[in-house]
């Protein structure tokens, strides 16, 4: 705190000089403040706790994503939000069951993996194949069809570890891709190298590009640990031939129910112009959903309701805070909710989202109208003491604010140190423990900060 004060003091003079064109000093002292105030009020860690203790993980469908539901309705009624109400939809519903693999040639050893999102089954007897090595979803694409007939595909490609994650972008076609591919090549399963940049032995879980669609044909396919497909490597490289067995048992189970939980706090003068803020509700089934998303959901909720506290006689516009459901198998709430808003769309000022765990936010992307520029220097300046620096052109706003996105609405990409994120992504390793709770106070002090200048009425993002 006595760092943010004194770095208040030394930009104080500079913030008059550059940016008396673009918002008032008056606003920007404002929003700094409404930050430090956040961000000393420790919300976000506790609903953090209590999402991931008291329902644990949440798989988009199921039972448990029904009960975080009823958890976040209770959670923002008792916070004072002016409407709380969830807005249903269906979602396919896919289960894993029986998930264990083996190499048997040339030596029996056993291997780590996971079955991805929408896997096909092999079915209780399993499959063995001979293993195929490819370094990338292109050369997979390359292959001919029918050339990997009878074997077991291995997509052998090393994801890179950046802050920014787009070493994951990089790395996630192999993970979409590989199970509609292998079956056009004639093999009988596929292995990929985890999408995940952590040493342990861990495998990383995700969806592929089937979901929702159950008669799409793809193999069974899984991802194996880092350290297991660097052993199948190894292998590989000493002998001819490398044998494999997979037995994945997996369904699909008729349409269920998911929804988005909505609350809003209704704007005083402009309630028709709408700042939202989100974060996604579901999890996958392997850890507790602590990073992904449950560190998102903390952050809004702790941001939403210190604008809350200090605005009892509500801001100047409505916010609406958003958690989406079945994020992780398709962005299905995400669609859902465009569809149902269509013709609100035009009205939402700016949307984003916070979607990439629980460190530190450093940067600030943006998605507005050139005209609009100088609001994101002026947010970017307000958000200095937190360590934020101007960030690029082309945010997408995450990856449910994306749909929004696309459709014209102007977002903007509080953007968080992912340096590690990938380390536990789509993991059993995802829990609790791994947060710190000074990021996630830093986190909650740039979303206020950020909200308490979007909801000032005339300031436009496009």
């Amino acid at each position: 705190m006595r760092f943010y004060r004194t770095a208040i003091a030394t930009l104080s003079l500079w913030t008059c000089a550059t940016l008396a064109d673009s918002l008032p000093k008056e606003w920007l002292d404002q929003a700094r403040a409404l930050g430090y105030e956040a961000a000393s009020s420790n919300i976000a860690y506790s609903v953090v706790e209590s999402l991931t203790t008291e329902v644990g993980p949440r798989l988009a469908g199921t039972e448990a994503e029904a009960l975080a539901r009823d958890w976040a309705i209770a959670e923002l009624t008792t916070l004072g939000f002016d409407t709380v109400a969830v807005e249903p939809f269906e979602v396919p519903l896919w289960e894993r069951h029986i998930e264990r693999g083996r190499i048997i040639a040339p030596a029996e050893q056993p291997l780590v993996l996971v079955g991805l999102g929408g896997s096909a089954s092999t079915g209780d007897e399993g499959v063995r194949g001979a293993i195929l090595r490819v370094e990338s979803p292109e050369a997979l694409q390359a292959l001919p069809d029918g050339s990997a007939k009878g074997k077991i595909v291995f997509v052998d490609q090393v994801m890179g570890r950046t802050q920014d994650g787009a070493g994951y972008g990089a790395a996630v076609r192999k993970r979409r891709e590989t199970g509609e591919q292998a079956y056009r090549l004639g093999a009988v399963g596929a292995l990929i190298r985890s999408v995940g940049t952590s040493g342990h032995r861990f495998a990383h879980t995700g969806q592929m590009r089937r979901a929702g669609t159950s008669d799409l044909p793809v193999v069974p396919t899984a991802a194996v640990s880092g350290a297991d497909a660097d052993q199948l490597g190894r292998l590989l490289d000493r002998y001819d031939a490398v044998e494999v067995e997979l037995v994945l048992t997996s369904e699909y189970l008729p349409a269920a129910q998911s929804g988005n939980v909505i609350a809003e706090i209704k704007g005083r003068t402009r309630p028709d112009e709408v700042v939202i803020i989100g974060a996604h509700l579901d999890s996958w089934d392997l850890g507790t959903g602590a990073l992904d998303d449950g560190a998102g959901v903390g952050v809004v909720v702790a941001a939403a309701k210190a604008l809350m506290d200090a605005m009892p006689e509500g801001p100047e516009r409505t916010l609406r805070l958003v958690l989406f459901g079945a994020e992780e198998v398709g962005l299905i709430g995400a669609k859902a909710y465009a569809e149902a808003h269509q013709a609100e769309l035009e009205k939402i000022v700016l949307a984003f989202e916070s979607d990439f765990g629980a460190g530190d936010i450093w940067r600030l992307d943006h998605g507005v109208a050139d005209e609009a520029l100088p609001l994101i220097e002026s947010m970017t300046t307000v958000l200095a003491p937190w360590g934020v620096i101007p960030g690029k052109p082309g945010a997408t706003g995450g990856p449910d604010i994306s749909v929004l996105a696309q459709a014209g609405v102007p977002v903007i990409t509080p953007l968080q140190n992912g340096w590690d994120y990938f380390d536990y992504h789509h993991t059993p390793d995802d829990t609790f423990d791994k947060l710190e709770r000074h990021s996630l106070d830093q986190n909650v002090g740039v979303y206020a900060a950020i909200l308490s200048i979007a909801l000032r009425e005339g300031v436009f993002f496009k």
